[in-house]
């Protein structure tokens, strides 16, 4: 299909607003499909990017098994730093709505090279997340169509290597192609999607607190709000694992952010989406861990979440014993769609931060062509798609070991540039923090300390990385692998950028993109 080149230059004039001339409150248009979703819509993929059935099932026993009962108050720490930077977005999307979002945010605050490693932290934590969603999704595919024969043969077909990569690559490919038509296309996909996810998750609280009360596990407790006291946790060490885990569960809500040249209201609706998306996250997630805990425990035996045998897929252990085998099934059904839902959506903010990168020069332009027909950046989509597959199927290959210790490198690169999105926010705004106690809070006070506190968990986790006995205990040199790789990646960027510095002076020396340039969006 053919693509159009949009991509406005210095000079030229895009909805009636000069090209590179004006304040921020002037736009122009990359060629983004305007008013594509509205803020429910906005909201969904929000819900659907961090896909929280599939997080719950992958991290609820992990959580538990770090910090026992005190799984739902670490699942509220992780929320705090999150809430905090959701109001820097907020903030930063009122004043500059461009679909580039951390990228072009840290831009106008740090300067180009700081800029422009922020966007390679959310480019590949992107490919990462992308990989494994859909290494999930086929394992859940496989396993349920086991479940619904009845034939284990066919639930075994996973760990044929090689059909298991096979099924994986389709599953990406249609994911890229429902992402490549368009935000209505996205948007039909993700309300059944996600409506089906929270209906069986609905389901499976209003159950597991029905056994809770009848007592019917002998490793049930009964709820204390002790539960919900994070100075409660043993260790330090404990609380930072736990956190870490927590900050994971709730990762991709920015999607809202980058939908934002789409969205009705592109300069208040997506902020409000994305609190919106917050909400129904930490809503669910604290429904979830109490009814269960409440209804097996979080020990390390039998079906205790803690239990490091079940710990890893919780969902898979409790599904029979807490629904039934007949309604067990509707939760294998509700990760496949969690999964599958977030796979196609997470496409969402790398596609449209690539779009932003290579408009403003950071990147080779072709990837700054918008499909004529669909409004997306159709190049960047499948450059996405087909850096993920590759990523995935070459990891596959290599080592189990290795794809695991990659998944445990994926919490550096979220802090990694959630955090330094936060600490543009407050040098951005550093001007106005006096104006009011709205700006000082809202612009400084909140943002920083978000910053400040997924700043800690990045140190904290890249010390504990260095230790081999991180993720998989692989080890490099006698360097934990994880740390190998997490640093590794970033090292690679930093590569790369220096590349790209070659091949585009004019951004890198500040000339492209300023404090000053006007945001490439589409008018309201």
């Amino acid at each position: 299909m053919t693509q159009l080149d949009v991509r406005p230059r210095v000079g030229d004039t895009v909805n009636g607003v000069a090209g590179g001339e004006g304040g921020d409150g002037d736009v122009r248009g990359k060629g983004l499909g305007k008013g594509s979703v509205g803020l429910v819509g906005s909201a969904v993929i929000g819900i659907s990017t961090v896909a929280p059935v599939y997080c719950l099932t992958s991290t609820l026993g992990s959580t538990a098994g770090e910090v026992g009962v005190q799984m739902p108050a670490v699942f509220l720490a992780g929320f705090l730093p999150m809430l905090l930077v959701a109001f820097a977005y907020r903030e930063l999307n009122k004043a500059v709505p461009d679909c580039g979002t951390s990228f072009t945010w840290t831009v106008k605050a740090f300067g180009p090279r700081i800029g422009w490693m922020c966007g390679w932290g959310l480019v590949i934590a992107t490919i990462i997340v992308l990989s494994n969603l859909a290494g999930v999704a086929t394992s859940y595919f496989w396993l349920l169509a086991g479940e619904i024969t009845g034939n284990p043969s066919i639930a075994a077909l996973d760990d044929n290597k090689l059909v298991h990569i096979a099924t994986c690559l389709t599953l990406i490919a249609s994911a890229t192609a429902i992402s490549y038509r368009g935000m209505t296309a996205t948007k039909g996909v993700q309300y059944t999607l996600v409506g089906l996810q929270l209906a069986v998750l609905g389901l499976f609280v209003a159950m597991a607190f029905q056994k809770a009360s009848a007592g019917t596990f002998d490793t049930g407790l009964d709820f204390s709000w002790q539960w919900m006291n994070p100075f409660a946790v043993e260790s330090m060490g404990a609380f930072t694992a736990g956190l870490s885990l927590s900050i994971f569960m709730y990762w991709g809500w920015d999607a809202c952010l980058a939908t934002n040249e789409e969205t009705t209201g592109s300069a208040k609706t997506p902020g409000r989406a994305s609190l919106i998306a917050m909400v129904v996250l930490v809503g669910s997630y604290l429904a979830t861990g109490i009814a269960a805990q409440m209804a097996v425990g979080s020990g390390t035996s039998g079906l205790g979440l803690g239990n490091p045998e079940t710990s890893g897929n919780v969902f898979a252990a409790l599904a029979g014993p807490v629904m039934g085998p007949l309604l067990g099934i509707l939760l294998f059904v509700a990760v496949l769609a969690s999964a599958t839902a977030s796979l196609q959506t997470t496409f969402i903010p790398v596609a449209r931060t690539v779009l932003a990168m290579s408009t403003y020069e950071a990147l080779p332009a072709s990837y700054a062509k918008v499909h004529p027909r669909f409004k997306t950046p159709g190049r960047a989509t499948v450059m996405a798609g087909v850096a993920t597959g590759a990523f995935y199927t070459v990891m596959t290959l290599v080592s189990e070991n290795v794809l695991t210790d990659t998944i445990f490198a994926l919490g550096l690169m979220i802090c990694f540039y959630y955090s330094l999105t936060a600490f543009a926010c407050v040098w951005y705004f550093r001007g106005e923090l006096r104006r009011s106690a709205r700006d000082l809070f809202f612009k400084g006070v909140f943002p920083v300390l978000g910053g400040l506190l997924l700043a800690a968990v990045f140190l904290k986790t890249l010390i504990d990385m260095w230790n081999p006995s991180y993720g998989s205990g692989s080890t490099v040199l006698g360097v934990g692998s994880v740390f190998v790789i997490g640093v590794g990646l970033l090292a690679l960027g930093l590569v790369i950028m220096l590349i790209t510095q070659r091949r585009s002076p004019a951004f890198f020396r500040g000339e492209i993109l300023t404090k000053s340039t006007p945001a490439l969006v589409v008018e309201d």
